[in-house]
């Protein structure tokens, strides 16, 4: 991950790669938020600049789609499903044993920038809930006790015994 203090030398890179297209603007942010873990704003001034768009067109596609972030996230990010099916097998305790485990709420990154946590609507995998996805990897019929060797495997420590 690069840190928000990098420069933003790629971004013009992304968009030749996109020969320039204002159609590729999606593909173009995908990219820079890839590099950078997430769309600085100054990248998305860069981007207006070159694909001749107004800055507020880029920020609306930007702020419109879930997947695209304007503040800086974790290395990891862990989305919580909350949706009914997931809800009602126990979503709500997984959240809240994930929340205790990293110290922090829904919306929030750990101090570490390790991982930013999020709680999303139905994923549409009902049958495996209740659902935690780590960096779009599925993690399916979530029990609490499971979630704390989760975590420490994503984390790159060792596994609980």
């Amino acid at each position: 991950m690069t840190s928000m203090s990098d420069d933003l030398s790629k971004v013009g890179e992304f968009i030749r790669r996109h020969s320039g297209e204002r159609s590729e603007l999606i593909s173009i942010l995908h990219d820079v938020q890839d590099e950078y873990n997430y769309l600085p704003t100054g990248a998305l001034k860069i981007v207006a600049d070159e694909l001749k768009m107004r800055e507020i067109e880029v920020i609306g596609v930007a702020s419109f789609y879930k997947a695209f972030s304007l503040v800086p996230r974790g290395k990891h990010l862990i989305n919580v499903c909350m949706g009914t099916a997931c809800h009602v097998r126990g979503a709500p305790r997984i959240l809240d044993e994930v929340q205790r485990k990293l110290g922090i709420r829904s919306g929030e990154t750990t101090e570490d920038w390790l991982f930013t946590l999020r709680t999303v609507n139905c994923v549409g995998a009902c049958a495996l809930g209740p659902i935690i996805i780590i960096d779009d990897e599925y993690h399916g019929q979530m029990k609490v006790d499971k979630t704390g060797r989760l975590i420490k495997k994503v984390s790159g420590q060792r596994k609980e015994t």
